[in-house]
């Protein structure tokens, strides 16, 4: 499938921001724009609703409202309150003597912000860890795409007033000005000015950081997937997802700001020389820079039986649905202890008739977080009905009418199995740049510098693909495979595609969610020597520092 925007003749304009203008966005001409996509052939037209667009965030007075919230006296600096104005809440910040308001809620998933922290002109999410700028509302770290509604506020007698826009207060989310396209129809449709390998968040952070920055030229992304960019995160969280509840854009929004999307278009060779890629397909397109976010594929299992039916690496959204489908009421086995198999575990513990976890080392996230860590969050596992296999494999797959029936392990153990999910890691999916001179190291991570730069000029990479240097880590180049560290990635790319000499410094963060309980881990631990934990590791309430 083709996903683009027709060619229409349009001058540079910069877009109004989310809260100063009604929801839906126009093209220049007074029209809404169409996106056009193709099904079987079939080329299909979407209209975006019309509706005029606001050029002043108080435009309309009844949109507007204007409560006093406190006393001056009532917060400290460096204190932070959530306040409401009747219509909606807003977050009040005192810092070095100023007040500030912004929205309240995270644009990433709603998380209370009042609960997370305040410091040097920040806002840290207590949830995923998402940063805003208390000055601007604008996100400076990740995940999530949009920033923050600011409010106006003013002092008068003593007394703290707040005057915002009733739907901001709504939305509780701002998208930055972006810029579009300057002429679609100048282009030649085997040519754009940059090109995007990848749609996950790396590649639509490079793609929507680029307009936010002004640049006015040709993006194309392509991506193997059927979909528009998703929440991949998601799959093994939240199983039931279907694609349009995921989805971390509308369709709409890359028809407003002319990101072109080609869906199962998978590039099998670059050639840097002639700044092409190549297509599986034949297709060639050439760019001027180039972004490659293709992420990792999964390992599958090299046993006996592994190509069978009802056998799962959860890559897409049709995966994770089919799974839950199939193991609803059923027994279920799960090959290896990762993030992925565990919250797969997890989601599948009250849903299916029983579910085996088989994994190779004696406690799971052993090297992550531990053996106590480990223990605990094993146990919590084993309370709500997961049985664990430890320090084995699997040797076979047996069928029965061609359908999954056991799991045979090492150990000589058959268990019962219905569907199997396979976790056991991931390789970078970067095979199809092995002749392109591209520098690639011994495990296939392409390598880049902290402006994301690969040896190549003009070539960028970005996500669970490379290797980065790491500022707190002696500039040691380290891979982190995670969503937060792929949006930075995609941010810091497009930022050095318009030249800004950008580097790199954010501190890794990643989270699991599993039966209500959520792990988050700050930093990049390769071994330690010993585990500090702070709190009570059966309850799982604890802080645990990980030292050398």
């Amino acid at each position: 499938s083709f996903w683009f925007v027709p060619a229409v003749e349009v001058k540079i304009e910069v877009v109004i921001p989310e809260k100063e203008r009604s929801k839906e966005e126009m093209s220049p001409n007074g029209k809404a724009s169409p996106l056009i996509y193709k099904v079987n052939g079939t080329a299909r037209h979407y209209h975006l609703e019309e509706h005029p667009i606001a050029s002043n965030p108080y435009h309309n007075p009844k949109d507007v409202v204007e409560a006093s919230v406190c006393h001056v006296k009532d917060l400290e600096n460096g204190q932070m309150r959530e306040v409401d104005l009747g219509c909606g809440k807003a977050l009040l910040i005192k810092e070095s003597g100023e007040f500030h308001a912004m929205g309240h809620k995270c644009p990433h998933y709603g998380a209370p912000l009042v609960k997370g922290v305040l410091s040097k002109g920040r806002v840290r999410c207590p949830w995923h860890g998402a940063c805003f700028n208390i000055g601007t509302g604008d996100i400076e770290d990740f995940p999530g795409l949009d920033s923050l509604p600011r409010f106006q506020v003013k002092i008068e007698k003593e007394k703290v007033y707040i005057r915002a826009s009733k739907q901001a207060l709504q939305t509780q989310r701002r998208t930055k000005m972006m810029a579009k396209c300057i002429s679609l129809s100048n282009y030649n449709l085997s040519s754009t000015n940059v090109l995007i390998i990848g749609a996950g968040a790396a590649g639509l952070v490079c793609a929507e950081t680029l307009r936010q920055e002004g640049f006015s030229d040709r993006i194309v992304m392509c991506t193997m997937d059927r979909h528009l960019p998703y929440d991949r995160p998601k799959l093994s969280k939240s199983m039931d997802s279907h694609p349009e509840q995921i989805a971390l854009r509308p369709k709409e929004f890359f028809c407003t700001y002319d990101i072109e999307v080609l869906t199962e278009m998978q590039v099998a060779a670059v050639d840097v020389k002639s700044k092409t890629a190549v297509f599986k397909d034949g297709f060639k397109m050439e760019y001027n820079k180039l972004l490659i976010a293709t992420g990792n594929t999964p390992k599958t299992l090299s046993c006996k039986g592994k190509e069978m039916e009802n056998v799962f690496n959860i890559r897409t959204p049709e995966d994770a649905n089919r799974v839950v489908k199939l193991a609803t009421s059923k027994n279920v086995v799960i090959v290896g202890a990762s993030f992925l198999g565990m919250e797969v575990a997890a989601y599948l513990a009250e849903r299916a008739h029983s579910v085996s976890l088989v994994e190779l080392e004696h406690v799971p996230f052993k090297k992550f977080f531990g053996e106590r860590v480990g223990r605990a969050v094993m146990k919590m596992f084993e309370n709500n009905r997961v049985k664990f296999y430890m320090q084995t494999e699997v040797s076979e797959l047996r069928e029965q009418e061609g359908k999954l029936k056991e799991v045979v392990l090492k150990s000589g153990k058959v268990l019962r199995a219905d569907v199997c999910v396979v976790g056991v890691g991931a390789v970078p999916a970067t095979g199809f740049l092995k002749q392109s001179g591209i520098n690639i190291d011994s495990k296939g991570f392409i390598v880049v510098n902290k402006m994301m730069q690969t040896n190549i000029p003009g070539v960028f990479a970005a996500g669970d693909a490379v290797t980065f240097p790491l500022a707190l880590r002696n500039n040691k180049k380290v891979n982190v495979p995670h969503w937060q560290m792929a949006h930075m990635h995609g941010r810091i790319a497009a930022l050095n595609m318009l030249a800004h000499g950008m580097e790199i410094s954010t501190v890794p963060y990643l989270w699991t969610a599993m039966f209500g309980k959520s792990i988050r881990y700050a930093g990049h631990g390769e071994g330690f020597d010993d585990v500090v934990i702070q709190g009570d590791l059966d309850e799982m309430k604890f802080v645990a520092f990980y030292t050398k």
